[in-house]
């Protein structure tokens, strides 16, 4: 039978939790626990620039529906997704998202839009704050404070009430949350406080709770977009080698073309907005045999991250080769060159002023930006003109004195110009110079991922992401790597995670073996044994003689890890009366850890039991065991009293500890 006619076939792997109702065997003497059914699947791709949601129902997998089509939208840019831009009012109250918050904000004269709170780009937050808490604040375009909770919060529940409407007015009656089982996907890189700072925030937007967990899957970004990339069927791709030899590149017609047909293709099926997924595994896939391997190279607004997978048949499950890596590559880097380059023409002091002073026009410039960017191409020959907001212009000329137009001729900036129509014209060559740290950053991260032992003999690379639709970007991966595999960019490009994150939450064990990104482990004490141990990490209590900060290891960094598999330790309250014990766990990126004390060891976050409501009338010494999960996307705990064989409640914690 094959694997995907039914997501209950997965059942071998205890602790995953199938979408029929059937028992899970989690131990022998747990209670059985009895699964809900979900009607529907619900996937958010919640990105740093754009965002988007799909669903499925469980009945018919094999459809995707993709959300309805925004209103607003912008000029040079169709997409099914939305940016992620989010308003609140002076009052610190939701006001609206997407396109509506912006064309708002937009709108504000601009005494008041002072005191509005608009945000955008704030997912990459969650990445490089090195301590996240649930206390992290955010900052808005007006300089305004509000925690990073909230609004992650605020964009979840909107995202939930527009697919709960959608269900609700496709279905002619009201659907409620409990039939819904939410998917959200997150950068395969994050580190575990960030993939829990999401789950806690769609629990303050209702999507699932505390108690119900299971109701909400944390996927990984480039394992969805594997997913969905072994389904694909050859018109629903670009495979670029196929395309030209690299040298005699002529890009107008290679890349161009497939593109084209493909629109036309999308256009189409536009009206439906519904995605056939073949119950087979897709063309490429035939070409695939037992063993092979390929990687995904996922390209956003702010990250880019890439798996390697290899596939396991009959089933066609995934196995992951090496630890998900990438960083912060995003086409945010883009942007952020183009700042750069208006700083060294206008001066530093000026841009900081105008994006504070007039937030709003500084949105707009930005806007203009992003069309003109995506207008670029290795081809291109005539100049990409940015319009400069009036605004900009004009506090150009209180600010300094002179005009914008006297700046550019001051600032020998090549290759830039000022435009009679009240333009920049930026030559090809400049856009491309704009494109070039960022896309040099992902192809030099390529190459060290190549070059580890782990990765040979790749089949194919899979490009994907919305940053995979840019030509410079595909060129460039191309000539790097077209000669050691085939590079294949899927049709909808921008849309290939939402797609593979519904897939994977029909079937959630379709990923079989992960690797560990950490090495995890808790401090002990160990009995102290001369010259092995170090004299000054000598304990001696009641008499005998222990040895302190023993780094006792759950997984190393990089351990290939089985879906389901559990580490077990077992633990002794130190007094009888003890209700709670907390535990803390440290992390490394080294392989070999001694002692919690080593440098590179950092405390990351507690495990703690609850003893109360367990029976105290058992022996004095009571053991616990603990089963951690290290195999599924987020780590999990559980924990059995072993005298009474009753569960204990058991708190696993990256964030507030």
């Amino acid at each position: 039978t094959s694997a995907y006619s039914s997501p209950a076939k997965s059942l071998g792997d205890p602790g995953i939790t199938p979408l029929s109702p059937s028992h899970i065997v989690k131990d022998s003497d747990a209670d059985d626990a009895v699964e809900q059914l979900f009607l529907v699947v619900v996937a958010i791709d919640f990105g740093t620039t754009s965002s988007g949601y799909a669903y499925s129902f469980t009945k018919e997998p094999e459809c995707i529906h993709v959300m309805r089509r925004w209103e607003g939208g912008d000029p040079g840019v169709s997409n099914q997704k939305t940016p992620t831009t989010i308003l609140l009012t002076p009052e610190r109250k939701f006001h609206s998202f997407g396109y509506a918050a912006r064309d708002f904000y937009h709108d504000l004269d601009p005494t008041e839009s002072k005191h509005w709170l608009y945000f955008e780009k704030f997912k990459m937050k969650l990445h490089t704050t090195g301590n996240l808490t649930m206390e992290t604040d955010l900052t808005a375009a007006n300089g305004k404070k509000v925690k990073a909770l909230e609004i992650f919060a605020y964009a979840l529940q909107f995202f939930k009430e527009q697919a709960l409407k959608e269900l609700s007015d496709q279905g002619g009656s009201d659907f409620e949350n409990t039939e819904v089982r939410w998917v959200i996907t997150v950068p395969a890189i994050w580190k575990q406080p960030a993939k829990q700072f999401m789950r806690q925030a769609a629990y303050k937007a209702g999507m699932a709770s505390p108690e119900n967990p299971e109701q909400l899957i944390i996927a990984l970004e480039p394992e969805a977009a594997s997913i969905y990339c072994r389904k694909l069927r050859l018109h629903q791709m670009i495979d670029l080698s196929s395309r030209a030899p690299v040298n005699g590149y002529s890009p107008s017609d290679t890349i161009g073309t497939g593109f084209t047909q493909g629109k036309e293709h999308v256009r189409r099926n536009r009206q439906s907005r519904t995605f056939m997924v073949e119950n087979v595994i897709g063309e490429i896939w035939s070409e695939l045999e037992e063993g092979d391997r390929y990687i995904v190279v996922d390209s956003g607004g702010g990250t880019v991250d890439m798996t390697v997978h290899q596939i396991r048949l009959p089933e066609g499950h995934l196995k992951e080769l090496y630890k998900a890596t990438g960083g912060p590559y995003g086409s945010l880097g883009v942007d952020y060159e183009f700042e750069k380059l208006l700083c060294k023409i206008f001066g530093e002091d000026f841009i900081e002023q105008f994006k504070i002073k007039r937030p709003a026009a500084w949105v707009d410039l930005m806007i203009a930006f992003e069309s003109r960017k995506r207008a670029a191409a290795p081809d291109r020959t005539n100049p990409l003109n940015i319009t400069l907001p009036f605004s900009f212009i004009d506090y150009y000329k209180k600010f300094r004195g002179h005009s914008v137009e006297h700046a550019l001729r001051k600032s020998n900036v090549d290759f830039v110009k000022w435009s009679s129509q009240g333009m920049l014209r930026m030559s090809p060559d400049a856009m491309n110079a704009l494109f070039k740290p960022t896309i040099d950053q992902i192809v030099q991260h390529l190459s060290e991922v190549f070059d580890k032992p782990e990765v040979t003999n790749v089949k194919f690379l899979f490009l994907v992401g919305g940053f995979a639709e840019s030509p410079l970007l595909q060129q460039a991966v191309q000539s790097a790597f077209g000669s050691r595999c085939r590079v294949i960019i899927p049709q909808d490009v921008g849309l290939t995670i939402l797609k593979g994150a519904v897939l994977f939450g029909l079937d959630p064990a379709v990923i079989k073996v992960r690797r560990s990104p950490l090495t995890y482990g808790v401090g002990v004490l160990n009995r102290f044994v001369e010259g092995k141990h170090p004299p000054e990490k000598l304990l001696i209590k009641d008499g005998t003689r222990w040895c302190t900060d023993v780094f006792d290891k759950f997984i190393s960094a990089d351990q290939s890890v089985a879906l389901g598999e559990t580490v077990t330790r077992s633990y002794t309250p130190a007094k009888p009366s003890q209700l709670v014990i907390v535990i803390n766990i440290y992390s490394s990126e080294q392989d070999s850890v001694s002692f919690i004390t080593e440098p590179g060891v950092k405390k990351c976050g507690t495990l703690r039991l609850d003893l109360t409501g367990t029976d105290a009338s058992v022996p004095n010494r009571r053991e616990i065991k603990t089963l951690m999960q290290f195999g599924d996307t987020e780590i999990k705990a559980m924990a059995v009293d072993v005298a009474t064989s009753k569960s204990v409640k058991v708190g696993i914690d990256f964030l507030n500890y």
